[in-house]
């Protein structure tokens, strides 16, 4: 069982950064996949990026076309917690964004392919 506990969103400014973290507990969190995916109002939730270990133990990311170049996704190990800094935010960046975490998979994109979720943490961009 993983827990997961998003913090960091709020509102800001177009062209201006923010950072969100989520923190984990209860299983061991070097091992286990983190994602970020993102919910707009009327629409599906949606992949944002992903943090995976590989077999020799690197860590190694994949990111959403229309976020690459702009968010970076990282992990702390030691304080068991994920981080999406996310910079030259767009208005259609406006969302509530979730942490969610699952283990042995390979780079999971699919909101299906994850086990645990946060509560969400609402990102709003102004123009």
């Amino acid at each position: 069982q993983v827990q997961l506990v998003e913090s960091g969103g709020g509102w800001v400014q177009a062209g201006d950064s923010l950072r969100l973290s989520c923190a984990a507990s209860g299983r061991a969190f070097s091992r286990i996949s983190m994602g970020w995916f993102r919910q707009a109002p009327g629409k599906e939730r949606s992949f944002v990026a992903v943090i995976s270990r590989n077999v020799r133990g690197a860590y190694y990311t994949s990111y959403e076309d229309c976020v690459k170049g702009r968010f970076t996704i990282t992990r702390a190990n030691a304080k068991s917690t994920v981080c999406l800094k996310m910079n030259s935010m767009k208005p259609e960046d406006s969302a509530v964004y979730y942490c969610a975490a699952v283990g042995g998979q390979n780079l999971p994109r699919e909101a299906n392919s994850f086990d645990y979720w946060g509560q969400g943490t609402q990102v709003s961009v102004s123009a």
